[in-house]
């Protein structure tokens, strides 16, 4: 079992177009506060949170909402290395461990020293373009490139560590983390790897007469796109999309921070999390 952790300082954080998370956001910081541990409340897109975040201030983010709002906490959290525990108040949360009902016992767990933190890789991004670099965005879950508002396929090329690897025509290409394989990327029919891995995941999207295998690379791998079509954008954890040019290159590689989440009991609860969700749809 890993090393348990017991926070000091933290944060009780919702995402602001979830109003009736603010509300149980107070109400676990009342409960916090009677069992002798004070915690703020705000939101995750409040500036001043954002900056007390970066500084230091907090040694625990608890996050309500769903996936979403766990892949907003961890770009915050990851650079500045503040674990984040996720309650599920959404649909999915393949992210997260604690359901919203069971919020009391797992606080309860937490103040007794019976968490762990869990690490989970993120990639950097970087747009590049005539040899400069447009902007670089770093991602918990997937990169994923794909055509724009015209139905008709992109043609990518992917270089691994400066070898060419293959050249799709697809609708798009996705670069996932181990995280995301449970994402877009398992959509698309890619492999799901266990959290812990540190592998780059390549998954084509709708390939049409190309690769249409998944392929795992190893953590150190640089992983470089070249767009060989117009009409193509760039997706970081489905935030607003970057426009491509022709010959545009988007570089992916494992980043230097890391998203770390709060967890309870045996590390097989990511299995157990994921077959509950996997049998939702069953009859």
């Amino acid at each position: 079992m890993p090393d348990s952790f017991l926070p000091k300082r933290p944060i009780v954080a919702v995402h602001p177009k979830m109003p009736e998370a603010l509300t149980e956001a107070r109400a676990i910081a009342a409960f916090l506060k009677e069992k002798g541990l004070a915690a703020a409340t705000g939101s995750l897109y409040d500036e001043n949170l954002r900056r007390r975040v970066k500084s230091g201030d907090f040694d625990l983010l608890i996050a309500l909402g769903g996936d979403g709002t766990m892949l907003r906490a961890a770009h915050l959290c990851a650079p500045s290395d503040v674990p984040i525990l996720g309650i599920n108040l959404g649909r999915l949360g393949f992210l997260i461990q604690v359901e919203h009902k069971d919020c009391p016992k797992y606080l309860e767990q937490l103040l007794k020293g019976k968490a762990w933190i869990e690490h989970r890789m993120m990639l950097r991004v970087e747009h590049m373009r005539a040899g400069e670099s447009k902007s670089v965005s770093h991602a918990l879950n997937e990169a994923a490139i794909s055509r724009g508002q015209l139905l008709r396929p992109v043609r990518l090329s992917v270089d691994v560590d400066g070898r060419l690897l293959t050249t799709y025509v697809a609708d798009g290409l996705i670069a996932a983390t181990p995280t995301g394989s449970t994402a877009y990327a398992l959509a698309a029919g890619g492999p799901i790897l266990p959290p812990e891995l540190r592998n780059i995941l390549i998954v084509p999207i709708a390939p049409h007469l190309s690769v249409d295998r998944a392929v795992v690379l190893s953590e150190g791998t640089s992983v470089s796109i070249l767009v060989q079509s117009d009409n193509t954008v760039l997706s970081v954890d489905g935030q607003e999309p970057i426009v491509l040019a022709e010959d545009d290159h988007v570089n992916v590689c494992a980043g230097e921070s890391t998203a770390k989440f709060v967890r309870f009991g045996n590390p097989g609860y990511f299995y157990r999390n994921l077959t509950a969700h996997m049998n939702q749809n069953s009859i």
